[in-house]
């Protein structure tokens, strides 16, 4: 027969029910964004991308300047071969050449963002952390955007820094006062930003870095130009409204585009149509993505 001790109660103290431990912490957007930026800023292959998107861009930009300056001026460059190059010259989308190229480099990073998690399985406590899910996606597109416009804007600053010695040669220095001027700047920025944000997109889509990436650069590098190519009029009135198409739309002068809407019989899109063309192909990738996070297993 055994006896039944009851346990001391401390003075002062009431009992009741056992309450399970409260967390130390809310799960909140700002905490949320806090723990994305710093397994951002850890990652070497963010280092690594995101300088090469501003060596690259700038890199491009001072060739091109060099190169249109050099043929332009040349003893062995005949008037009528000259003009359309000093033209160039002139032309602030030169300065932003370099975009061109320095968008594969973006969109590299706005897939291993997060098909990086996927990969190494991180994502499962990302997700546990985060048991709604939409916030982590939202904070790690946040993160992203606002790295890719500050890597932008000084790979901009330094394609203008680069270049501007040749232009100032030969009477060319861009106006950074001039509202068109302004707006390609600007606009290469947000060109590049909205590119990473694309790539960044999909990969949640796809949850695979080598599917994803097959995927973006396939179809930045091979169905657009594709559409640019074939002589049909079905692939020439779909092609300026493809995303990066529309959105390159931000850093071309006026004057090309209504020499374009002159010489074609395609749609030719204003610039901030174009971007907005493009912006519309990120939310729509993004909703997908979203509902695909809150109905899929991790």
């Amino acid at each position: 027969m055994s006896t039944l001790t009851p346990t001391a109660t401390p003075r002062g103290a009431t009992p009741g029910p056992a309450h399970p431990s409260k967390p130390a912490h809310r799960v909140t957007f700002p905490r949320v964004l806090h723990s994305e930026w710093i397994k951002f800023s850890t990652l070497r292959s963010t280092v690594w991308t995101l300088g090469s998107t501003v060596v690259v861009m700038a890199g491009v930009s001072f060739l091109a300047v060099f190169f249109t300056a050099r043929d332009a001026f040349s003893s062995k460059t005949s008037p009528e071969e000259a003009a359309p190059l000093v033209a160039l010259l002139h032309n602030p989308s030169i300065v932003v050449t370099g975009a061109d190229l320095a968008l594969l480099a973006v969109a590299v990073l706005g897939v291993l963002v997060i098909t990086g998690e996927y990969t190494t399985g991180m994502i499962r406590s990302t997700l546990t952390a985060v048991p709604r899910r939409l916030p982590a996606l939202w904070a790690k597109a946040l993160v992203l955007a606002a790295t890719a416009a500050v890597t932008a804007a000084g790979a901009t600053a330094l394609s203008w820094a680069v270049s501007l010695p040749t232009l100032s040669a030969h009477d060319a220095a861009i106006d950074l006062g001039d509202p068109q001027t302004q707006r390609i700047l600007i606009g290469g920025v947000l060109y590049l930003v909205t590119i990473s944000l694309l790539a960044f997109a999909i990969g949640a889509i796809l949850r695979v870095s080598a599917g994803a990436l097959a995927t973006v650069l396939g179809l930045l590098l091979v169905v657009e130009n594709l559409f640019r190519a074939i002589p049909a009029d079905f692939f020439r009135n779909v092609s300026p409204f493809l995303p990066a198409t529309a959105g390159h739309q931000i850093t071309a002068t006026q004057a090309t585009i209504e020499q374009a809407r002159a010489t074609s019989s395609a749609p030719v899109l204003d610039p901030w149509l174009g971007y907005g063309v493009m912006f519309l192909w990120v939310a729509v990738l993004l909703a997908v993505a979203a509902v695909l996070l809150r109905r899929r297993d991790a």
